[in-house]
C-alpha cells in the first residue's frame, strides 16, 4: 500500500480515478503535470502581484494586515476541500484554488516584507531551492521512498497539524496559543527548522504519487488535481519559511 501526508494525494484518489474512468484514452502524464504546475503557478504569481499592490499604500506603506489575506485564506481552503472530495472538478477548482492562494500569499508578503524588507524574496529563493533540489535528489535515487518513510512524514505532518490546530483553537478563546510556535528563541527557530524539514520531505513523497499516478494509468484530469497536490505542499513551504525568517529578523 502507498501512502502520503499530502490529503490532495494519496493512494486511493489514484486508484479510485482510474477504476471510474477506464474507457479514457487520455492518461495523466508526468510532462503534463508540470505544465499543469507550471500555469497554476503563473495564475497564483499574477493574482499574488495584484494583492501586494492593493495591500501597499504609497504614502504609509503597509501598516496593517490586509482584509485580502482573509479572502484569500478562508476561499482557498473551502476550494481545497471541494478539491479533495470532488477531485473531477480539480481542472476548474485548482487553477481557482491557485488565484485565492496568490491573493493570500501577495497581502501577507506585503505585510511580512514591510516589516522585513527583502524577506519574500528570500522564502521564494529558499522555497523554489528546496523543491529543485529534493527533485534532483529523488530522480537520482538517493531519498528512497520506503513505507517507513511514508508513514514517518505521515506522522510528524499530522501532528505539526494537530499543534497548529490546538495552538489556533487556544488563541481563540482567548488563552494565547502556543507561545513557543512564534517565539523567535532557540526553540521557536528549532520548531521551524523541524516543520520546514517535515514539509520539504512532503514534496518527495508528492513527486513519487504523481510518478505513481502515470504508473497507475490515472485518467488525464487527474493532472490537474497532482499540481494541485504539490501547489498545497508549496505553499506550506513558503510561509514556514517566512515565519522562519521573520524570527531571525527578530534576534
Amino acid at each position: 500500500m502507498m501512502r502520503t501526508s499530502n490529503p490532495a494525494l494519496n493512494d486511493k484518489v489514484f486508484a479510485t480515478a482510474r477504476g471510474a474512468t477506464r474507457g479514457d484514452l487520455e492518461k495523466m502524464t508526468i510532462s503534463g503535470t508540470v505544465n499543469k504546475l507550471g500555469f497554476l503557478l503563473l495564475i497564483l504569481v499574477g493574482c499574488a502581484c495584484f494583492a501586494w499592490k492593493s495591500a501597499y499604500n504609497p504614502l504609509e506603506g503597509v501598516t496593517r494586515m490586509s482584509p485580502l489575506i482573509w479572502i484569500g485564506s478562508i476561499g482557498g481552503l473551502i476550494v481545497a476541500i471541494i478539491t479533495v472530495f470532488k477531485k473531477h472538478l480539480s481542472p476548474i477548482t485548482a487553477p481557482i484554488y491557485a488565484a485565492l492562494e496568490g491573493v493570500f500569499l501577495g497581502a501577507m508578503s506585503a505585510f511580512f516584507d514591510a516589516m522585513y524588507p527583502g524577506i519574500v524574496f528570500q522564502a521564494v529563493f529558499a522555497t523554489f531551492g528546496t523543491l529543485f533540489a529534493l527533485l534532483a535528489t529523488y530522480k537520482s535515487g538517493l531519498i528512497k521512498v520506503t513505507e517507513n518513510f511514508k508513514l514517518g512524514v505521515a506522522a510528524a505532518t499530522g501532528g505539526i497539524f494537530l499543534v497548529y490546530l490546538i495552538s489556533w483553537i487556544m488563541s481563540m478563546v482567548g488563552i494565547g496559543g502556543i507561545s513557543y510556535l512564534h517565539g523567535s528563541g532557540p526553540i521557536g527557530i528549532g520548531i521551524s527548522v523541524f516543520v520546514i524539514a517535515v514539509a520539504a520531505l512532503n514534496l518527495v513523497l508528492d513527486f513519487d504519487f504523481i510518478e505513481n499516478g502515470e504508473k497507475m494509468g490515472a485518467p488525464k484530469y487527474m493532472e490537474w488535481y497532482a499540481s494541485f497536490g504539490l501547489l498545497v505542499t508549496l505553499v506550506w513551504l513558503y510561509i514556514e519559511f517566512l515565519r522562519l525568517l521573520a524570527k531571525l529578523r527578530q534576534r
